[in-house]
């Protein structure tokens, strides 16, 4: 496959919200060119689409990077306004409402209202986020247990998803650099391995496919993925988060990483993490995160691309040299070295063509198609 350039230009002279999405000045339509045709279709499983306009700019991205399906966290009220725009090729999966004051309810009953109406629209696939800072979003209106994921609340929410017959998604833990800095206090948060006893049990208890956001939540120890999936054969994986995935997936050897995704085949699912929304058609605001920040919609799209040229470099071809997204984990555990808009090393691995073809379709596919 045709690798892109591996060298690092200087970055054009630019805001930081268009150096944070294109460190190395890339044009991401050209790019997209110099990439071999994918070998099917490809289906992005883990996509945050919340407004018309910005669907538009998504849809370019994704298109010129052979995705031709998307799975869409947006908001129930946006719904049927990005529907109009993309049509066939998004389908969505059902959150709680995340702007509301009244979090107790939404994360609560409200959920549970939310989820049937959903269901009418056919979502058939219900979100449960339970990250470690939910504790510090939960202890805010006085319930530090609202987002665990075994809380009565969510499982009251499941219960009714999974008799409405959708499946689940779930984000579990986080990077390793936030628990070596954000979540030091493991009196508070836990360990990360505590992390995922409440979704062991809940996998047995919900007999339904689940899908566990970002690899697991811990792309860095590929040996602990494979003994989770090896004892709950209804868990599959998404690869959303492209500059966390870049920064990890990067560090283990082609071999190792070959090997993971030909043992556990079909039940890896390529997901992007892309977050679209109108706001970035605005000008820029210092209240935007750096990652997600733009004020145009070049900018917009080349938040978008770049997710996609990222991921699709890392699985495609052998380039090794730095990531085109800035990464400001790295600044997290070494300051003195690292800035917020400096970026780890991606090295391509050049997954084998039946293991694209498995990760980019056929295990979403598989999974998903019958639901529809």
């Amino acid at each position: 496959m045709t690798s892109p350039r591996a060298t690092n230009p200087q970055p054009p002279a630019a805001g930081p919200s268009e150096r944070a999405a294109n460190r190395l000045g890339l044009d991401y339509q050209l790019e997209a060119a110099k990439l071999a045709s994918p070998p099917s279709e490809i289906i992005d499983v883990h996509t945050h689409i919340n407004g018309p306009r910005s669907a538009v700019i998504h849809q370019r991205a994704a298109r010129l990077y052979g995705v031709g399906l998307i799975y869409s966290m947006t908001q129930l009220e946006r719904i049927e306004a990005v529907r109009e725009v993309l049509g066939d090729s998004v389908r969505f999966i059902a959150v709680p409402d995340y702007t509301s004051a009244d979090r107790l309810f939404h994360h609560g009953p409200g959920y549970v209202q939310r989820l049937k109406r959903f269901g009418a629209l056919g979502v058939r696939i219900a979100k449960f986020w339970a990250a470690p800072r939910g504790i510090d979003y939960g202890r805010e209106v006085g319930d530090p247990d609202l987002l665990r994921l075994d809380s009565p609340a969510r499982l009251e929410a499941m219960k009714v998803a999974a008799d409405m017959g959708m499946i689940f998604m779930t984000h579990i833990a986080d990077p390793d650099t936030w628990f070596a800095t954000k979540y030091a206090r493991a009196s508070v948060y836990g360990s990360k391995a505590a992390q995922y006893e409440p979704l062991e049990a809940l996998l047995q208890r919900f007999d339904v496919p689940w899908i566990a956001a970002h690899m697991a939540g811990w792309p860095e120890n590929l040996s602990f993925l494979s003994d989770l999936l090896q004892r709950h054969d209804n868990l599959y994986l998404d690869t959303s988060a492209a500059k966390w995935m870049v920064r990890e997936l990067s560090r283990h050897s082609r071999d190792e990483l070959v090997s993971f995704f030909r043992r556990w085949q079909g039940r890896i699912l390529f997901g992007s993490d892309t977050l679209a929304d109108d706001e970035h058609l605005k000008a820029s605001t210092g209240e935007q995160e750096v990652l997600n920040r733009a004020g145009s919609a070049k900018e917009a799209f080349e938040l978008y691309a770049s997710r996609y040229w990222s991921l699709r470099t890392l699985f495609e071809t052998d380039y090794h040299g730095p990531s085109a997204i800035a990464d400001p984990d790295l600044a997290l555990l070494e300051p003195d070295r690292y800035d917020e808009l400096d970026a780890p090393t991606l090295a391509g691995k050049s997954l084998p063509a039946d293991l694209l073809q498995s990760l980019y379709h056929d295990a979403a596919h598989d999974l998903l198609a019958p639901l529809y």
